[in-house]
């Protein structure tokens, strides 16, 4: 991919497994760990979304409590429960292969960040967690314009911060939403595709599609 000066990382999905909390939990929880987290994370976008279109924003850490409370309701799982999966919300494992190729593409000398509607506090936690201190530029998060993804707001950040343009931004998310709002806005995006998923139609084709990041040491 030529002319790149900046790849940006989408952080729940794409860097961080969001199924982790649920899963170190899975012998309390039992078989239903992985129908509980897919329908977690489903609601806490939604709630990103709505709170955006009504205008009544909330920060990530706050609509990811909301979203958990609905979803142990919906699966009968004992309150008691509720501050271990938060506290483990927070240190959310990488997939595997994401240190290795991080370190990688940081020594090809590109700006690296991170582009999410986590909070300041939850992204530097959960790099911090990782030991992956030293990897990125910056961790931009949108509490910096207050509204969530896919708002253009959110994506123009990185262009202000570097001084660069929209298509010297390499974007990287595994949801289609994300691909699709950071294409559509300028950058080229590429979409991580871990779980074999039908891409949306919302105007965007992928620059890529990759089933998780070892293929950008192909690309960059």
């Amino acid at each position: 991919m030529k002319n790149i000066k900046a790849i940006i990382f989408d952080a729940y999905g794409t860097l961080f497994d969001v199924n982790s909390a649920a899963e170190k939990c899975k012998d309390k929880i039992g078989d239903k760990w992985e129908a509980f987290a897919n329908f977690w994370r489903t609601t806490q976008l939604e709630y990103t979304w709505l709170r955006s279109l009504m205008g009544k924003h909330k920060d990530f850490w706050q609509v990811t409590e909301d979203s958990l409370d609905k979803s142990m309701k919906t699966f009968a799982i004992n309150n008691s429960m509720k501050n271990e999966l938060l506290d483990l919300y927070k240190i959310l494992s990488t997939f595997d292969e994401v240190p290795v190729v991080l370190k990688n593409l940081k020594e090809k000398k590109y700006k690296l960040a991170i582009l999410s509607n986590g909070t300041p506090t939850l992204l530097r936690e959960m790099v911090r967690s990782n030991k992956l201190d030293n990897i990125f530029d910056d961790l931009f998060s949108i509490e910096q314009v207050g509204i969530y993804k896919p708002n253009y707001k959110v994506y123009d950040m990185p262009v202000e911060k570097y001084n660069i343009k929209k298509n010297e931004v390499a974007f990287l998310s595994s949801n289609t939403w994300d691909v699709s709002g950071g294409g559509n806005y300028g950058y080229k995006a590429i979409w991580v595709n871990r779980n074999k998923n039908v891409f949306d139609y919302l105007d965007y084709k992928p620059e890529y599609e990759i089933k998780d990041l070892s293929e950008l040491i192909g690309i960059f």
